[in-house]
């Protein structure tokens, strides 16, 4: 069966999203704030699932419509035929969203689609109640401009759980993210670098890009529930995943001056069977050298984000200046939330680009260019 589906992603990657959809071979790609349109069948909807890096989730859209009343959402969301859908014992939270449209409160926006979908659900199963214990049908609905979008959000938990960072270090960055910086960076063969690697995200995403590995390959997505045709595409999928696992071809470097962070740097790279990928070292920033081969660092470094941080994190990025700055055939990406990196760090970027860690905004300052 064919679907219109659409993948999330952060503000500012709809591009890179898009691209990743269309060297898939997917076909009516479309970018839209936050997230990009294509067809997929089921098969498709796997795909998409466990080979997307910086998509957030991956839905199938069941109906768009206009509705700028309750009544308009109830009767449109209602007309949805969800006992062709769902079992009758279907899990079917409703998670919504209202953006510039006359129904503006999310709350009762949810309850009232939650509403709709018992009754679309009456029509099929002569039930009053259902008991909700089956298999998760999480429902999606956007409220943009008033055009209501109905989905079935098929990934369950957001595509930035890979399934290695079972322990968070202070002020993370997303997996997601982190595959965009890398893909923004053009990085392909040359040796890879994050001489501030915290718990090491970016280098498990390098590692992961280099060696091939889709990053959905060691966890499970809701549509794998929704039947049998979904289960047995989704095991299929993930066992062509394995057969394209390859050695990289490049040298990947972490280090960090924090002995602790090292460490669970090295166990999130074990969780996902690639810490012998990465050449893990604690090392700070201030004593990186030359690299012997043509080089790429990419790096999130600390942000100021409480008082009194201010004037470490300045001297931090003068530093990162003094040490990057000289360094020959070796390009440099750093992403922060200081509007000052630059006269800290010591020399404006070739590019800059505009993205969200999260809720932060932040810039990704680029250095390519000999000076």
């Amino acid at each position: 069966m064919n679907y219109r589906c659409y993948a999330s992603c952060a503000f500012g990657i709809e591009g890179i999203l898009a691209n990743e959809l269309k060297d898939m071979g997917f076909e009516n790609v479309m970018a839209q704030d936050a997230r990009v349109y294509f067809d997929a069948d089921e098969t498709g909807v796997a795909k998409a699932n466990i080979f997307l890096r910086t998509a957030d989730r991956v839905y199938i859209v069941l109906k768009e419509f206009k509705a700028v009343t309750f009544d308009e959402l109830f009767e449109g969301v209602a007309a949805i035929p969800f006992g062709d859908i769902m079992p009758s014992d279907a899990r079917f939270p409703v998670d919504g969203n209202a953006v510039k449209s006359a129904l503006g409160s999310v709350s009762d926006v949810q309850a009232i689609t939650k509403k709709a979908v018992v009754r679309a659900m009456q029509r099929v199963y002569s039930q009053e109640r259902f008991e909700e214990n089956g298999s998760m049908f999480n429902i999606y609905v956007n409220i943009f401009k008033d055009i209501a979008t109905i989905a079935l959000n098929t990934s369950g938990a957001g595509l930035n759980r890979r399934g290695y960072r079972l322990k968070n270090a202070q002020a993370p960055l997303k997996e997601t993210l982190a595959a965009a910086l890398i893909m923004i960076s053009r990085w392909h063969t040359r040796e890879f670098y994050d001489p501030l690697c915290g718990s090491g995200t970016i280098a498990i995403e390098a590692a992961m890009m280099a060696s091939n590995m889709a990053p959905g390959i060691k966890r499970r997505f809701d549509a794998q529930g929704y039947d049998n045709n979904f289960r047995k595409v989704f095991s299929e999928m993930k066992e062509y995943a394995k057969t394209l696992i390859r050695e990289p071809e490049m040298q990947i470097y972490a280090s960090d001056i924090n002995r602790k962070t090292l460490d669970l740097a090295r166990e999130h790279a074990h969780n996902m069977d690639l810490a012998h990928y990465i050449r893990f070292a604690q090392k700070d920033v201030r004593n990186f050298s030359q690299p012997e081969r043509p080089a790429s660092v990419i790096t999130n470094p600390p942000y100021a984000m409480r008082m009194g941080e201010e004037k470490e994190v300045a001297d931090l990025y003068h530093e990162m200046g003094k040490a990057f700055l000289p360094l020959n055939d070796t390009l440099v990406f750093v992403i922060t939330a200081d509007d000052r990196f630059e006269a800290k760090y010591g020399a404006k970027a070739d590019k800059r680009r505009k993205l969200y860690n999260g809720s932060i905004k932040c810039t990704y300052y680029q250095y390519f260019r000999k000076k």
